[in-house]
């Protein structure tokens, strides 16, 4: 058999400690500093990029509501059909 850490044992759980406070922050700025960040241009062709996506959604979601609506007024018989 192998001696796989795979499932811990209840032995294993007493011996976890919580981390300090000012050791997970030291580890929240380390990761941090490893982010790539966005320059000023990407971070403005993503802003537009979302933006037309939201605005043509939008469109696509009001036209089938406006489309399904003049459906099921003439369906049922609605006054505006």
């Amino acid at each position: 058999m192998t001696d796989s850490k795979a499932v811990p044992t209840p032995n294993d759980k007493k011996t976890e400690k919580r981390t300090s406070l000012p050791t997970f922050y030291r580890q929240v700025v380390a990761e941090l500093r490893k982010v790539v960040w966005p320059t000023q241009q990407q971070l403005t062709t993503y802003f537009i990029v979302v933006l037309v996506f939201v605005l043509v959604m939008m469109a696509v979601t009001a036209g089938l509501d406006l489309a399904f609506g003049k459906l099921m007024f003439w369906v049922f018989g609605g006054r505006d059909a």
